[in-house]
């Protein structure tokens, strides 16, 4: 190609001996070298590739959920919704994320399924994390974590704090309605079982959607994570039946029959309750 047919426009930088390029900024080096398969089975890359592809995602939603915690806190709603929906859109790409990891078949992964040893995404912190922050209190989930000790703490944290629905019933208390005391003060390190008296609370702002407009919308957005994040949980177990069949899990779980369990449990219990009452 000659110099005048190049697509390279006259303003495109080409020389980046001492400027910061894409690649820099990315740290792209880091990234790429990442994957280190330990096996020869060309299907670990891929193996790798999806589970590191959703952490980096968890990592987005932990970060889009701090912020959400922090401004239903200080009562900016509107922020907080921003960062809800970006969390929904989100969660379809880790939705997808499993349609890619089904194209690996059973005779793929068992070559190189036994250099595994115990690793299993039941240990991936930012998941725990994703879960703590959206209200699940199980102490024994943290187990896997002890020997890391930063990350522990990190939990522990979050574990003893608000989640984000416990910040979404204290704008329902703020807006004026008769929210129980026993809701808004307690140990959030412990789990509570589901409210008739919020049931209602929340029943009353359906019933008015227009009048109570922002903690409908609210609800709705927390819906909305909850119904992905369902969807992620159900992808993951057809996924690994699809795979695995009901193999018991490399980290010693009953693998399918444990992973049914998860899509039994409610963050938000009262917004889904309701729907049947109105």
């Amino acid at each position: 190609m000659s110099e005048e047919e190049t697509r390279v426009e006259k303003g495109i930088s080409l020389d980046f001996r001492d400027r910061m390029s894409y690649g820099d900024y990315l740290k792209l080096d880091t990234l790429l070298a990442a994957q280190e398969p330990l096996t020869k089975s060309h299907d670990e890359t891929l193996f790798i590739v999806i589970h590191q592809v959703q952490e980096l995602w968890l990592n987005l939603i932990v970060h889009e959920l701090e912020l959400a915690i922090g401004k239903l806190r200080s009562d900016e709603t509107g922020i907080a919704f921003k960062a809800l929906a970006r969390i929904s859109r989100v969660q379809e790409q880790l939705i997808s994320a499993w349609d890619v990891l089904s194209t690996m078949t059973p005779s793929d992964y068992l070559t190189f399924r036994n250099q595994l040893g115990q690793s299993s995404g039941f240990q991936s912190y930012q998941y725990r994390l994703v879960e703590i922050l959206l209200g699940a209190r199980d102490r024994r989930m943290l187990g896997p974590h002890k020997h890391r000790p930063e990350i522990y703490e990190r939990l522990e944290t979050a574990f003893h704090a608000p989640s984000i629905y416990d910040e979404a019933i204290a704008v329902v208390a703020r807006a004026g309605f008769n929210v129980p005391r026993d809701l808004l003060d307690r140990d959030f390190s412990r789990s509570r079982p589901s409210s008739e008296a919020l049931s209602e609370i929340w029943l009353a702002i359906y019933r008015a959607p227009q009048k109570h407009f922002e903690l409908y919308e609210l609800a709705e957005e927390l819906v909305d994570v909850e119904d992905h994040f369902q969807q992620w949980r159900f992808r993951h177990m057809k996924t690994v039946e699809r795979i695995i069949g009901h193999k018991t899990g490399t980290g010693g779980s009953s693998g399918v029959g444990f992973l049914k369990t998860a899509l039994e449990k409610s963050f938000f219990p009262e917004l889904w309750e309701i729907r049947t009452r109105l």
